[in-house]
């Protein structure tokens, strides 16, 4: 490594995002992978859709609790 670094050409935030674009990865049990990838073959949709309704599904329902 050198002792000094020049970033005076360098420019702030070039390879940055927002947070709000950031979208972290979810990794499912196996067993719970392979019951819903079954789902989505069956009614011919991406894995993310059907994991995104059931989560919204349980939301409503935690909410009705609440």
């Amino acid at each position: 490594m050198r002792d000094e670094y020049d970033f005076s050409k360098g420019k702030r935030g070039l390879f940055s995002r927002e947070k709000k674009d950031l979208h972290l990865p979810v990794y499912l049990n196996p067993k719970l992978e392979e019951y819903y990838q079954k789902i989505a073959q069956r009614k011919n949709l991406d894995l993310n859709t059907i994991i995104n309704t059931v989560l919204e599904k349980e939301m409503e329902l935690h909410n009705s609790l609440s």
